[in-house]
């Protein structure tokens, strides 16, 4: 086998790696190594597939984006999410500004209502009080019907209080103020109630220091008003930046220490005429009246048991008065009240043991369940009247 010698030139010359090269080198140079670089002789470079992020070799090379442009998109996208934080933060102040109104307004027409009915209450407060002191020339009768008006009053202010549209920050005020008109209320209530008993004989002690204990009652429930309601909702108010002028002061009971004995009471209700009896004509004759039944369309009411009344049944009411003295009586007198309404009636003529009737058209005609209270008043010598008065409760369905 032959070998070819790795040192023996080829007989091409062109396949000799060193061979000269002619124009090259100089005379008599040794042999020069052709460079495998060289341009002419190069294959050309090959693109690499794939290559780069632009996808393959033979599309369009990618644009790029420079700093300058990528700052500048950073930049505007930076300003929008700016405006619309900015936008979306005025909505939000714009929205709780309309509520911080609308609760201000809710605030404000609760401190209103509750001046009004403060204002009434005190009002009342002088009425009642001052009519206490002095009579005047009030009958028993006229005396008694005028404290019920005064009941009622206040009931209805209570019942306005209950009814009150409050605000949820106002809460703790209106328990406070509810406390105060339920106290106010009752106390009214038993006034009325025990009245007709410390105007007579029988029980008028007893009486009276039931009425002195209510009226300590009143005189608390403005303290309570005073020292506790009034600052609930005059802060309340302040502490939402609402604008209303502070609520008034409680003076229902004006001047506690001249209502709250026994004495007091008595001094003032000396002052009634008719206490005792109006100007006996000393006929030597008994003289005396009283409640023998009532009725509304044929339904007989019934004290202390409330009673439903038909409704399109015809509201007069029916007044039987009893003679029950020996003494011939005229003219006797009916005064009937119910929800701040006073209608009055009479009998022209009662025979000594008779029964006659006034009939009283109740107008305006009452609705649901009501009080009706019923006075005759007493005639000229009559020292008895415990049973000249009455209530009933009556439902009109």
């Amino acid at each position: 086998m032959e070998f070819s010698d790795p040192y023996k030139s080829n007989d091409d010359p062109a396949d000799d790696l060193f061979a000269d090269v002619p124009g090259e080198g100089a005379p008599g140079d040794g042999p020069t190594l052709r460079s495998s670089l060289d341009p002419d002789d190069a294959p050309a470079p090959r693109r690499r597939r794939g290559s780069g992020r632009g996808g393959s070799g033979g599309g369009r090379p990618r644009r790029t984006r420079s700093d300058g442009e990528r700052q500048q998109l950073l930049i505007r996208r930076a300003i929008a999410l700016g405006g619309g934080l900015l936008v979306l933060i005025l909505l939000i102040f714009a929205a709780k500004g309309c509520l911080d109104a609308r609760k201000n307004r809710s605030l404000e027409e609760y401190a209103n209502n509750v001046t009004q009915i403060v204002n009434e209450t005190n009002a009342l407060g002088k009425s009642f009080f001052g009519r206490l002191k002095d009579p005047g020339q009030l009958s028993v009768t006229e005396f008694t019907s005028e404290i019920q008006s005064d009941r009622s009053a206040m009931d209805g202010f209570l019942s306005r209080v209950e009814k009150l549209d409050t605000p949820g920050d106002m809460s703790s005020a209106q328990d406070s103020l509810t406390l105060v008109y339920q106290l106010r209320s009752g106390a009214m209530n038993e006034i009325a109630d025990k009245m007709p008993t410390a105007l007579g004989k029988e029980g008028a002690d007893a009486a009276k220091r039931q009425i002195a204990a209510q009226m300590q009652v009143l005189s608390a429930a403005d303290v309570l008003y005073n020292r506790v309601t009034r600052h609930e909702v005059d802060n309340t108010i302040a502490s939402n930046g609402a604008s209303a002028p502070p609520v008034p002061r409680s003076t229902f009971l004006a001047k506690p220490e001249e209502w709250i004995s026994v004495e007091a009471i008595d001094d003032a209700l000396g002052g009634v005429s008719g206490t005792t009896s109006t100007e006996d004509p000393n006929d030597g004759l008994i003289h005396g009246t009283g409640i023998s039944s009532v009725s509304i369309g044929g339904v007989t009411l019934t004290p202390d048991v409330s009673t439903t009344i038909p409704a399109g049944t015809d509201p007069t009411l029916e007044v039987s008065v009893q003679n029950q003295g020996t003494a011939e009586e005229s003219n006797v007198a009916v005064t009937v009240s119910y929800g701040g309404t006073t209608l009055d009636g009479s009998i022209p003529t009662l025979g000594a043991g008779e029964t006659g009737t006034a009939s009283i058209p109740l107008t305006p005609a009452p609705t649901g369940e009501v009080t009706i209270d019923v006075s005759v008043e007493g005639v000229p010598g009559e020292q008895l009247l415990d049973n000249n008065e009455a209530s009933y409760t009556v439902n009109f369905g």
